[in-house]
């Protein structure tokens, strides 16, 4: 079994790398001030998300499942929505589910989770 781990620490590896697979833990905004808007929020995560991509040796066009934990999903769907839409490269939409984060921390109002392909 080939899998290399990175930026780890006692709790986590905030990327695996599996074979041909690439693993994300939840990534939420960690570099926007308290209080930002989720467009700033959502537009910080994907940021860091393509960095990390890159960082593994995969890329957004290599996407092949993402999980979206929103806040506030009912007001924050169609927003989430239209700044996925312009994210992602056309013709390389994963699979996609939302579901509503009970647990984030009111001001952390996305966190997204991302599986690709190397």
């Amino acid at each position: 079994m080939n899998t290399q781990a990175l930026y780890t620490n006692v709790q986590m590896g905030q990327v695996l790398v599996h074979q041909d697979e690439v693993y994300l833990a939840g990534r939420f905004a960690d570099a926007t001030p308290t209080g930002s808007d989720l467009h700033m929020q959502a537009n910080n995560t994907l940021a860091a998300i393509e960095q990390l991509l890159a960082d593994a040796g995969s890329d957004k066009s290599k996407l092949l499942s993402a999980t979206i934990y929103l806040q506030n999903p009912t007001s924050d769907f169609e927003t989430i929505d239209r700044i996925w839409e312009q994210w992602l490269p056309e013709g390389a939409a994963p699979d996609r589910t939302m579901l509503k984060a009970e647990w984030l921390t009111p001001d952390v109002l996305v966190e997204i989770a991302i599986v690709a392909a190397l």
